[in-house]
């Protein structure tokens, strides 16, 4: 079973080896057919962390940094998506960069694919702050308004995914989707595939710096209403 861990990563130098340290014994561990990788996407970082990535594939060669022009989170994340379904990786995995999230709690979850097409972590708190709990609130209230579903955390990035159920709802969404982990939970439960949602932890960030602030974020949210909208009347297509 080969294995795709995809991490976007924005300006990430002072968290990225620590990253790096961290998801690469998951990927070592589950590659038993040599084709699993580390896949870690630099999203145009101003800082260093594409240098640093460089330096950390020359003696990890599970490891493969990507880079882009900077496009925000769900670009890179998407692009990521999309490079491990070419590259013919089984399951994908995707998280965060910035240490909040514990590797130790991806087993249960490689554990439980055999049964599950997706298996999607669920925050049970949260170190990023109450005004991301408020916007989660905020996203599932309207998905289910919008589409009908009822799900308690959408846009965890911690979440195992058959690539071939993935690949055809990536091609439901625009190229550059801002929000595409909330519309994948969407689809999941919507067309009521076999997904199991589990808890984890999220600390807040190890070092550095946020780069979406709260008022970015009402802009992005203000903005996905209408994308919602516009999914739900082709969700069917």
């Amino acid at each position: 079973m080969s294995l795709y861990v995809v991490i976007p990563a924005y300006n990430e130098e002072l968290n990225i080896e620590r990253c790096v340290d961290d998801w690469y014994s998951v990927v070592e561990k589950h590659n038993d057919g040599g084709t699993s990788r580390l896949v870690i996407v630099n999203d145009g970082s101003k800082d260093q962390t594409y240098e640093k990535l460089q330096k950390l594939a020359a003696d990890r060669p599970l490891l493969i940094p990507l880079t882009k022009e900077n496009g925000g989170h769900g670009s890179a994340v998407l692009f990521g998506y999309r490079y491990a379904i070419e590259a013919g990786a089984e399951w994908v995995y995707q998280t965060d960069s910035d240490g909040q999230t514990n590797p130790a709690e991806f087993e249960q979850f490689w554990e439980a694919r055999n049964e599950y097409d997706a298996v999607i972590g669920y925050r049970t708190e949260r170190g990023d702050g109450k005004n991301r709990v408020f916007v989660e609130k905020v996203i599932c209230l309207l998905l289910r308004i919008i589409f009908g579903i009822k799900v308690t955390d959408a846009n965890a990035p911690f979440r195992l995914m058959r690539s071939g159920l993935l690949k055809k709802y990536i091609a439901k969404l625009p190229k550059d989707f801002n929000l595409p982990n909330i519309m994948l939970t969407t689809y999941y439960v919507y067309f009521r595939d076999r997904v199991l949602f589990l808890p984890i932890s999220f600390s807040s960030r190890k070092a550095g710096k946020n780069s979406i602030n709260l008022k970015r974020i009402i802009k992005i949210g203000w903005t996905a209403v209408g994308d919602f909208y516009r999914l739900r009347r082709n969700i069917d297509a």
